[in-house]
């Protein structure tokens, strides 16, 4: 016997049917509940599908920093990076994109499912500069679906437990992880220089 699931059916008998819970609490629209948990999250994950593969890059800024437009649109501003923009890429051939925002303090998470477009409209870009930096671009989301998670996951992982929190210096540093994939490369020149890197281009 096959030690593989392979299809919908035998997931459906291993699970079995889902509580009624589950599935009431998904909405096409922004309510007024779900308006305060994204105006209040300072970080969300975007995956994005393209013909290479998928992506899920992190988005962080002030709390409110993903724009409610109306009920059915949020935009993200695409602030400064490394300009690999894998997740731009892919919005430009496949709009699918999925969103889970995370609150500090919170262990519900929240999701959204929808469609993206890259957008350089100037009043939009304006509308979100921060320290007199326009983002490149904004990407606007129209949803389709949205819904929180419940709070196994992040209570299971203590991910907001002070006690959780962990030492960087006990792990690897971006340039020895760089040094890790590339011989040569001078990992205590880059680490010495990351910091001040980053707070000059932060936007």
């Amino acid at each position: 016997m096959s030690d593989l699931i392979t299809s919908v059916d035998q997931l459906e008998a291993l699970y079995g049917t889902p509580p009624e819970r589950s599935l009431i609490k998904e909405t096409p629209r922004i309510t007024e509940p779900y308006r305060r948990l994204l105006e209040a999250a300072p970080f969300v994950a975007l995956a994005s599908v393209g013909p290479e593969g998928m992506d899920c890059s992190p988005r962080g800024d002030a709390p409110g920093f993903v724009r409610i437009i109306d009920d059915r649109t949020v935009v993200i501003p695409d602030r400064r990076g490394n300009n690999r923009i894998d997740t731009l890429r892919n919005i430009v051939r496949d709009p699918r994109v999925a969103l889970l925002f995370l609150i500090p303090g919170l262990d519900e998470t929240v999701r959204i499912n929808g469609r993206a477009r890259i957008s350089v409209a100037e009043d939009l870009l304006t509308s979100l500069e921060v320290n007199g930096k326009r983002p490149a671009t904004a990407i606007v989301v129209t949803i389709d679906t949205m819904y929180f998670q419940c709070a196994r996951a992040l209570k299971r992982s203590r991910l907001w437990d002070v006690e959780s929190l962990v030492d960087p210096k006990n792990l690897p540093s971006a340039g020895q992880l760089v040094k890790s994939v590339t011989a040569g490369f001078d990992a205590e020149s880059y680490d010495a220089a990351l910091q001040d890197r980053q707070a000059r281009t932060l936007y």
